[in-house]
């Protein structure tokens, strides 16, 4: 078994043979998702092509992975008054969950705590979702004028459009009993822990080039995520870019308000 965590910021990964446990380690933004988190990410899974056959995405007892770093985005605002003429580039987040969905090995999610925004992403990417029962899942972005731009041709590809659709127009958290009904969690229990044990023991019996072999070919079933991908970046940089949208951003880190409410 190896351990490697001084090599970054916001990871924590091992590998047990030839399974790698990745587990995003930002407590003190409740995981949210910054250029740093992304950057190491793909690192990581880059280094899993030719070394894992499993790959588990954790995050922490209580936030799997709240969404986009608002503080970031507010740092941004503060520096130019407008967060960028052309904002920050989606594509590398969006290249990343691709990855998750379609890279030679079998990504299995392991959700604690609260899933929400870009991290209903990295969920919906994952070949295997694996919940804590508390566990819960949300889309929050219309909330701030935002849309799951990127987020949606993974879950789409997942749950369908109508839930899809009904988890972005509500913005509520769905509990992970609700997720399995819809098809976002594959299986939950009270004790997680136990449950990615289990997965584990049949997932080692795969070989490493059956399921590249595998995830190849499936691959070439639905070219969904590929062609999805330009529209995808070009709204996210449409609402990321929006000035009155970032200025709400800034406002929310600053004083804790919602846009709804009066300062």
């Amino acid at each position: 078994m190896g351990v490697l965590t001084s090599s970054y910021d916001t990871l924590r990964v091992r590998f047990d043979d030839d399974i790698c446990f990745v587990q995003m380690h930002r407590p003190d933004s409740g995981n949210a998702i910054n250029t740093v988190l992304i950057e190491e990410l793909g690192h990581a899974l880059g280094a899993c092509v030719g070394h894992a056959k499993v790959v588990v995405l954790e995050g922490l007892p209580e936030a799997f992975c709240s969404g986009a770093d608002f503080k970031e985005i507010q740092t941004r605002v503060d520096g130019d008054g407008q967060g960028g003429q052309d904002g920050q580039d989606p594509g590398p987040l969006y290249d990343l969950w691709h990855q998750l969905a379609c890279g030679p090995f079998v990504t299995v999610a392991h959700v604690r705590g609260r899933a929400n925004a870009g991290g209903i992403g990295f969920v919906a990417a994952c070949d295997i979702v694996l919940s804590e029962t508390k566990a819960v899942y949300s889309l929050s972005e219309l909330l701030f004028g935002l849309m799951p731009a990127c987020v949606l041709p993974f879950l789409i590809r997942r749950v369908g459009f109508a839930k899809a659709n009904y988890m972005t127009l509500m913005t509520q958290p769905v509990a992970a009993a609700q997720a399995m009904e819809w098809g976002l969690v594959d299986a939950c229990d009270d004790n997680s822990d136990n449950l990615v044990r289990k997965h584990l023991l049949r997932l080692r019996r795969l070989g490493k080039d059956g399921i590249a072999r595998y995830k190849r070919y499936a691959g070439t079933l639905d070219d969904a995520l590929a062609a999805a991908k330009p529209k995808a970046l070009a709204a996210n940089l449409e609402v990321f870019t929006d000035p009155g949208n970032l200025q709400t951003i800034a406002r929310y880190v600053r004083t804790g308000k919602f846009p709804w409410e009066a300062d």
